[in-house]
């Protein structure tokens, strides 16, 4: 059975910075951002602290996931708030949903 694709949206504790990404392991992937920001890489993610999970898609394949990532990155700030703002109303971090 081939593991689930995800798009994820991650942010900084103050919700000012959205990072959107795509992983087939979610979990992983959310520890590496943690560690990232932690150890003040030079990514996106680390730089501007983005490690909490607001909003996630899954996918069965990896082409679905990676077109459905490059769709949202093309989208204003304003849109990507009010996709979060459907599952997600209150921007809760749902990293303890997913490690």
């Amino acid at each position: 059975m081939l593991s689930p694709y995800y798009v994820y949206i991650v942010t900084n504790n103050k919700k000012t910075v959205l990072y959107i990404g795509v992983t087939n392991n979610i979990q992983n992937r959310l520890s590496q951002h943690h560690f990232d920001s932690i150890n003040a890489k030079k990514t996106f993610a680390g730089k501007y602290n983005c490690y909490n999970l607001v909003y996630y898609e899954q996918f069965n394949a990896a082409s679905m996931a990676i077109a459905r990532e490059k769709q949202l990155k093309k989208w204003r700030r304003d849109k990507k708030e009010r996709l979060i703002s459907t599952l997600n109303p209150d921007w809760e971090f749902l990293n303890s949903q997913i490690i």
